[in-house]
């Protein structure tokens, strides 16, 4: 990786984040990240929230807004879409945030499948909710 923390793009900041992790969550966070781009190759990679203790930022995905964010943590990768209460989930992949107001989640842990044509399929949902708000 080339330049400062302050010169890095939000791209360069999510491989890092994905490098630091070194686990499977980092592989977790690679794989979905990529599912992302399949389902909407126009997606805007930003990385919000930076601060002393997380200074790569979480990676977040817009495009007419935020359409989802993803969080490590110790046990679990976190997928939140931003207003998942809107979108239609006939699959059931949200398995968190499930009585959240505007937000919906998906918690995957070390071992966990997902649907990834689902995914995709929710991703597409969710940046057609974003075009409809506009």
């Amino acid at each position: 990786m080339s330049g400062t923390d302050e010169q890095r793009s939000p791209s360069e900041l999510i491989d890092a984040t994905i490098a630091a992790l070194g686990d499977w969550r980092g592989d977790t966070l690679a794989r979905v990240r990529g599912l992302i781009h399949e389902a909407e190759p126009d997606v805007v990679e930003t990385a919000k929230w930076r601060k002393p203790s997380n200074p790569d930022g979480v990676p977040v995905w817009e495009l007419g807004g935020i359409i989802c964010t993803g969080e490590t943590y110790r046990d679990k990768v976190k997928f939140t879409f931003a207003r998942g209460a809107a979108l239609d989930d006939p699959t059931g992949i949200f398995n968190a945030s499930l009585t959240a107001g505007t937000r919906r989640a998906i918690d995957l842990h070390q071992g966990d499948e997902l649907d990834e044509e689902g995914f995709k399929r929710l991703i597409a949902v969710a940046v057609a909710h974003n075009a409809g708000r506009r």
